[in-house]
């Protein structure tokens, strides 16, 4: 055990619990969705660098889940595959397909839009894991320190995507452009906390929402601006939010798949 649970009041252990779900769902997604790519990728070189950043975002979700097993939560690996869609907590972001079909049935994927989904939910994720390394809950804190260290070279690498795309043929920008309006119409529960808001403040667990959605549209902002293009501004009152366990279908059937050889023998070690 990392920390001493008798330190904290039942309240502020519910929060932690919360949060420590919100980020693990939205890393264990994300890793997922990035997962479809493999083979499907621009080029070999790409290939292994994106498998290399899923690698390390699905070891990110790990950290978080076993903070969650630590605490009393249920076993890591079961947090992980056997909750069902309404007890999720990522963002709609994550769970989006990346495009049309199936893995394994030639999809059209687009990759416009994992460029884009891809930078803006890593911008995301590295404004909150450097607001988490103030936590008030110290094992949080320590994590997130961890994070960090990769998240520099995975926001680096999809950044530059980005910036080569909308600084090319009139084709990629236009693809570009349509999938930065997609993502933008899911980004609206990114930032959020859901009910927990007011619990996360009040126990110092992380900076507020508007606080963290700001410095995304601060730091966005500059290198749009370098593109030529108009700053974004992080929509507020989403009609999905993930925080809140609502979700779309696409999740479930990603639970499904992820989840279908964990449950073929629940008592084996993986």
């Amino acid at each position: 055990m990392s920390e001493n649970l008798t330190n904290y009041t039942p309240q502020y252990m519910e929060a932690v619990t919360n949060l420590l779900f919100q980020l693990a769902d939205d890393d264990f997604l994300y890793s997922y969705r990035g997962s479809e790519w493999l083979g499907l990728a621009p080029h070999i070189e790409e290939d292994v660098a994106s498998s290399s950043i899923c690698q390390d975002s699905m070891g990110h979700a790990t950290m978080f889940y076993e903070l969650l097993e630590e605490i009393g939560a249920g076993k890591a690996d079961d947090l992980a595959h056997l909750r069902p869609s309404n007890e999720r907590k990522n963002t709609i972001l994550v769970e989006r397909t990346n495009g049309e079909g199936y893995y394994l049935d030639t999809p059209q994927y687009d990759w416009a839009y994992a460029v884009v989904r891809n930078y803006f939910y890593t911008q995301a994720k590295k404004i909150k894991i450097d607001s988490l390394k103030n936590s008030s809950y110290q094992p949080l804190a320590d994590a997130s320190i961890k994070v960090s260290m990769e998240l520099h070279y995975h926001l680096l690498h999809w950044k530059t995507w980005f910036v080569q795309l909308l600084s090319s043929t009139e084709e990629a920008k236009v693809k570009m452009l349509a999938a930065i309006e997609q993502t933008m119409n899911d980004f609206g529960d990114v930032f959020s906390y859901g009910t927990e808001k007011e619990k996360f403040a009040e126990f110092a667990l992380i900076e507020e929402e508007r606080v963290l959605a700001d410095r995304w549209t601060e730091q966005i902002g500059a290198v749009l601006e370098s593109v030529q293009l108009s700053k974004l501004t992080v929509p507020t009152d989403p009609e999905l939010n993930g925080r809140n366990g609502t979700h779309t279908k696409a999740l479930s059937e990603a639970i499904s798949t992820l989840s279908e050889v964990y449950r073929t023998d629940l008592a084996a070690s993986w």
